[in-house]
């Protein structure tokens, strides 16, 4: 999503700087642009908000339900591990969310290629203060994880997490910066698009 919405920003820049471009063929072409890149930026950007405010459930998949019984809130994230034999996508990252005491959270994966999935906690941004490795022997049995004592299974697998999640929150910060920096430059080419011509008014 990072890539999408950098190139949406930068078309949506020039769209801007094509506005000072009002006569001539030029003009009607940069008016052009300025119209289908606004209309393609609406749809991306409502697509994405749509997307994100609804349920993620997948068809054919496991479902794992985390729930926090620990006394404080705790920052969760699933890694799954795939069989890639690329390092770069042989663990995908998902951000659970924030999980009070006694709430739960429910996600869903695709083990298709995979057998194993690690959930990992954090108290405050970088205090890990769990985690636990899940092996799937049935993948049409769904899971529940409680979380009830603050652990690291595996140190060596924590260390390899977290380089994961921090990937992932870096991956996410530069998203959201680009993502608002392109909602900006799309309602600064809407005003520009529907402003009208203020009348001359004669002496």
């Amino acid at each position: 999503m990072f890539y999408l919405f950098f190139l949406l920003a930068v078309l949506l820049a020039f769209g801007l700087l094509f506005s000072v471009i009002k006569t001539g063929r030029f003009g009607v072409w940069a008016k052009t642009f300025r119209i289908g890149i606004v209309g393609i930026s609406i749809i991306v950007f409502s697509y994405y908000f749509i997307q994100k405010s609804l349920d993620h459930f997948l068809e054919n998949s496991m479902t794992i339900q985390v729930v926090n019984k620990l006394p404080f809130p705790l920052d969760f994230y699933l890694i799954k591990v795939t069989n890639d034999t690329d390092s770069d996508l042989r663990y995908e990252t998902k951000h659970l969310g924030d999980i009070r005491n006694n709430y739960y959270r429910i996600d869903y994966l695709n083990m298709d290629s995979s057998d194993q999935y690690w959930i990992a906690a954090y108290m405050g941004k970088r205090n890990l203060v769990y985690f636990s490795q899940h092996s799937v022997p049935n993948k049409n049995v769904d899971q529940i994880i409680e979380v009830q004592n603050y652990i690291v299974q595996s140190s060596k697998l924590a260390e390899i997490a977290k380089t994961h999640i921090e990937q992932l929150k870096f991956d996410n910060i530069k998203t959201a910066i680009w993502m608002t920096l392109g909602l900006l430059l799309l309602f600064l080419n809407l005003g520009v698009l529907l402003r009208k011509d203020k009348a001359q008014i004669p002496k």
